[in-house]
């Protein structure tokens, strides 16, 4: 079986809401724009992290806490 493997890339962000120095994995196996959802490793919630790809490198990032409406 040939599984192909995903080149990941990490990146060191800090939490939006708990602010604590996180890490994340990026997938890098691509070429554009891709908007992926990551849980903080330390308090659980969602942050939406934005990043661009090109060349096998991670161009730029953006992320930001994720509005949880409650009703």
């Amino acid at each position: 079986i040939n599984k192909k493997r995903i080149k990941m890339k990490e990146i060191h962000i800090q939490c939006p809401y708990c602010l604590e120095a996180i890490s994340i994995p990026l997938d890098i196996d691509f070429y554009g724009h891709k908007s992926i959802i990551a849980d903080c490793k330390k308090c659980n919630k969602k942050i939406e992290v934005s990043y661009i790809v090109e060349n096998g490198e991670i161009k730029t990032y953006s992320y930001n806490s994720i509005e949880e409406n409650e009703f």
